[in-house]
Order: C-alpha cells, then sequence, then structure tokens
C-alpha cells in the first residue's frame, strides 16, 4: 500500500483527515512513490493557532539559542546529504549529483543563518541631540510562510524558513505536491536539531491550501517561488491582505558570447546551463546571444548538446533526468513544435527521446534553434525544458538592448576576455543576477538572490542580509536620561533640545 505523506503541525507528523489526495509519481517511469494530502481548512488553521503560540515563546529565545539550532541543523543536514539527495532524486528525477548540489546549495544558507547575531545587530548614534541618543533593533515578524515549487525541493525550503526562524519567526511550510518527500525529510531533520514544537509546521496541499494562507489575517509574510503568473497572483493577493511578500516568479535567462570568449569554456558551459535539470531551472540559459564572429561556435555547442542524454537518477551517465510531469512534458514539445511552424531551424530535437527501460518517463532530449527571432513563441516564454534558442547580433550594444526589451531579469552572462565588455556589460544590462564567464550566476549565501523585473514581484529579496530585512520590522529608540529636574520650559516645535 502506497503510504501518506504526513503534515508537521505543533510538533507532530500526523496523519491528515482529508479524503482529497494526490498520487506522488517518479517521473522517470511514472511509478506512484507515495500520496500526499490536500491538508483540511482544520489542519491548516490548527497549524497556525499553534505557530502563534509558539512564537510568542520562540521570539523570546536569545539569538545565541537560534544560532547553536542552526549549527546543529546544518552538522544533521551534511551527515545525511546523500540520503536527501537520494529522496530528492526518486521524487523529483534529478541526476544524484545534481540533487546532492540541491542540497549543498540549500546547506550554505542554513550555515549563513547560523550567523544570524550579527545580521540582525542594529545600529546606534549617540548625542543625535543634546544628551540624546538613538538606537534600533531587529524584531521577527511572527508566523511567516513559504511556498516553494518542484524544481528545488531542498534548496527552496532551506532559503526560507532557516532564515524566517533564526530571525525569531515561526513558520508554515508549503512545498510543491509534485515531491514532498524531500521537505518532510528536512522538517524531521529541524526536529531532529532541537527545535520546539511549532517552530517548523509543514503543509501539503495545493492551490487551495496557498489560498487559505494567502488570505488568512495573522499571517504577516509570504515567500513564493514559481511560475511569473502565480507569481504576480501571490504578490497581489498578499499584499491586498496586508502581507509582506517576496514572489520569484518566472524568467528568460541569456547568455551573451564575445568573440574574444574561451571557447571550449563557452561550448561546456552552455551546453551544462541550457539542458542541466532538463532545464527545469529559473536560472538556466536557454538563450544564447551570438556577437559577431562568435557564431562560429554554434556548431560545435550542438555537438556537444547532442552528447548530452537524459536518463535515470541513478544512472552515472546520464547528464539530466525527465520534466517532472507528463504535462510538463507536453508543454516543452508544443513550444518546440511552435519554433518548427514559427520558422526557426531546429538544429538539434530531442522531442522523440526515448530511455531505455523507461519508455513510460517524461524525458525530452537536448533540442537547439537557430534563426530564432525575438517575437517567436520560444523567445518570449519560458520553456522549462531542456531547449536552447540561438539569436546572433553584430556588437555587444545590440545584446545588451535585445535583453533590456525582454521582459524578465532574472539571470544573464557574459562570457568575454575583455574586462572592459564584461564591465559595460554589468554596468548596463537590466537583470539582477550577472555573471561574468560563470553561466548559472545563483549568488551564495551571504549575497542575496536578486530577479528584476518580472522574475520577482516585492521588495527584498531571499537570503543574505535582505532576507533578514524581509523577516524582520526595525524598532527605532530615541532616549534621553535626565540628570536633574531642570525646567527648560515648554517646546512646542519638533526639534530635540
Amino acid at each position: 500500500m502506497t503510504h501518506q505523506v504526513p503534515l508537521l503541525i505543533n510538533g507532530e507528523f500526523i496523519t491528515s483527515q482529508s479524503t482529497q489526495l494526490i498520487d506522488v509519481t517518479n517521473p522517470a517511469n511514472q511509478e506512484v512513490i507515495a500520496q500526499v494530502p490536500c491538508a483540511t481548512d482544520a489542519e491548516v488553521n490548527l497549524a497556525i493557532e499553534t505557530a502563534k503560540e509558539a512564537f510568542e515563546i520562540w521570539k523570546e529565545k536569545s539569538v545565541g539559542d537560534r544560532a547553536r539550532l542552526m549549527l546543529n541543523y546544518q552538522a544533521l543536514l551534511k551527515t545525511h546529504q546523500e540520503e536527501i539527495a537520494t529522496i530528492l532524486s526518486q521524487e523529483s528525477g534529478k541526476t544524484f549529483a545534481d540533487a546532492m548540489g540541491d542540497v549543498w546549495r540549500g546547506i550554505e544558507v542554513v550555515e549563513h543563518a547560523a550567523n544570524v547575531a550579527s545580521l540582525s545587530m542594529g545600529e546606534t548614534l549617540e548625542n543625535v541631540a543634546r544628551k540624546i541618543d538613538c538606537y534600533s533593533f531587529t524584531q521577527p515578524l511572527g508566523v511567516c510562510v513559504g511556498i516553494t515549487p518542484f524544481n528545488f525541493p531542498a534548496m527552496i525550503p532551506l532559503w526560507m524558513f532557516p532564515m524566517a526562524i533564526a530571525c525569531g519567526n515561526t513558520f508554515i511550510l508549503k512545498p510543491s505536491e509534485h515531491n514532498p518527500l524531500t521537505p518532510i525529510r528536512l522538517a524531521e531533520l529541524f526536529m531532529e536539531a532541537g527545535a520546539p514544537k511549532g517552530v517548523l509546521q509543514v503543509l501539503n496541499g495545493g492551490k487551495e491550501v496557498v489560498q487559505q494562507l494567502l488570505v488568512h489575517p495573522d499571517l504577516p509574510a509570504i515567500s513564493f517561488v514559481g511560475s511569473c503568473d502565480v507569481g504576480e497572483y501571490i504578490y497581489r493577493t498578499g499584499s491586498d491582505h496586508m502581507k509582506r511578500v517576496q514572489a520569484f516568479a518566472g524568467a528568460k535567462n541569456h547568455m551573451v558570447i564575445m568573440p574574444d570568449a574561451a571557447q571550449k569554456q563557452v561550448v561546456n558551459n552552455i551546453a551544462g546551463a541550457s539542458v542541466g535539470a532538463a532545464g527545469q531551472r529559473c536560472m538556466a540559459i536557454s538563450v544564447a546571444v551570438f556577437v559577431g564572429e562568435s557564431k562560429k561556435l554554434i556548431p560545435e555547442i550542438k555537438t556537444a548538446l547532442s552528447q548530452v542524454r537524459p536518463g535515470a537518477w541513478d544512472d552515472p551517465e546520464a547528464g539530466y533526468g525527465p520534466q517532472i510531469t507528463p504535462q510538463a512534458k507536453a508543454r516543452v514539445l508544443k513550444f518546440i513544435e511552435q519554433g518548427k511552424e514559427e520558422g526557426a531551424n531546429c538544429v538539434l530535437d530531442g522531442s522523440d527521446v526515448v530511455v531505455e527501460g523507461l519508455e513510460n518517463g517524461n524525458f525530452v532530449g537536448p533540442t537547439m534553434f537557430t534563426d530564432v527571432t525575438t517575437d517567436m513563441s520560444i523567445y518570449k516564454e519560458e520553456i522549462f525544458g531542456p531547449v536552447l534558442v540561438t539569436i546572433e547580433v553584430d556588437t555587444l550594444e545590440e545584446a545588451i538592448a535585445l535583453i533590456n526589451e525582454n521582459p524578465y531579469g532574472n539571470g544573464t552572462s557574459i562570457f568575454t576576455s575583455s574586462g572592459a565588455a564584461a564591465r559595460k556589460y554589468q554596468h548596463e544590462i537590466k537583470v539582477g543576477n550577472v555573471g561574468v564567464n560563470v553561466p548559472v550566476p545563483v549568488p551564495l549565501p551571504m549575497f542575496s538572490f536578486t530577479g528584476w523585473r518580472k522574475s520577482f514581484y516585492g521588495d527584498q529579496h531571499a537570503y543574505g542580509k535582505q532576507a533578514i530585512k524581509f523577516y524582520t520590522e526595525t524598532k527605532t529608540i530615541t532616549a534621553r536620561w535626565f540628570e536633574d529636574d531642570i525646567d527648560t520650559g515648554v517646546n512646542t516645535t519638533i526639534t530635540m533640545k
């Protein structure tokens, strides 16, 4: 009998009373490996109430206690990294090596959260006026919420709840219903690390659970990662209900290749960045922009892509795994056909790829288009599959203008040997995460993940110092202590004397 994924409410892993169950399938063969319940309204409300009660206790814990919880947690995550990666691979289809990277990038954020004491320090200034001092504190918000996607079931939850909880908040995590087993294992280890009851709650389910969390009046902050349309809805609905929202949305990431770029590095990096994780990364390179004579590398890139093959998670020769669902695969195939119909040249077509022994898997082979124009759907839309489109321009200025006209601003890269070209690009490009000879420029946790424009809705971004600001409020105190009781008269102005 297929087991049901539990909920975590008030420190207990419980079986939901819901009759609405969603199958969790292995995308490589469609085997049902678990069932995830859609939490009932009563269960959602119970999680919120117990998280509120836990907050009143947790917010009074010392910053040292909160930091030590994160130190314990990151140690457990490192010990169990391979186990977590195996669970992740089996429910998401990622190769084991890619899954290990998914877990590790999350561990790095937990390590950063352990530095919460330094990150949360306020400011002080003596004698802002005569014998008056001013200082500020950061204080937690309350019960925060994270809604996470299928493509990084370890990393993105670990972007969220460790930072929020380290700041003194409690947290409700709503993972993707496609791969809930990894987040539940993360939660089990968090409890093992010493987290008090109610500090972290996990609610499984679909859009009904999300909607209930979005409009509940006792949840001051929502973090979301997902598609553009849903991200905009999350942001507007949450904001309309007086919540602080950070919503990471769609992307169309470009890599600019200059004629002086290191050619072997370009070929290898663009192949890996375009089809890695089956193209199911919000930072995948899906558009290659060749400047001038760099277009001579197109045949080599095609050859490199043709040598990457999809396969099972435990196949060491596989470059990547399947799309997450049959519907996701169908969507990618639809874009490939549209590209052909719109006049692009499909020089490498992975539509009919079959992985031996996994004929029912959601696999799409590496696909590459040339002669692409900016009015084509394969350029305008986020495909979220192993599809690379190429565009040729004459100058760096044209490349910058082209990218800046695109509505997305998540990530971009330039490959060049010219410091002047790199400097010009990083200064003028209207994209939040920029790589120079780095294909997937996801910042390390001491910085913040800073998507721009249609790729992000909100003000403060994930992890780094911006996450501290997102998960806390600043309280500023202006203080004076009287040495003696002297009559200075009534002051009817706004100035301090």
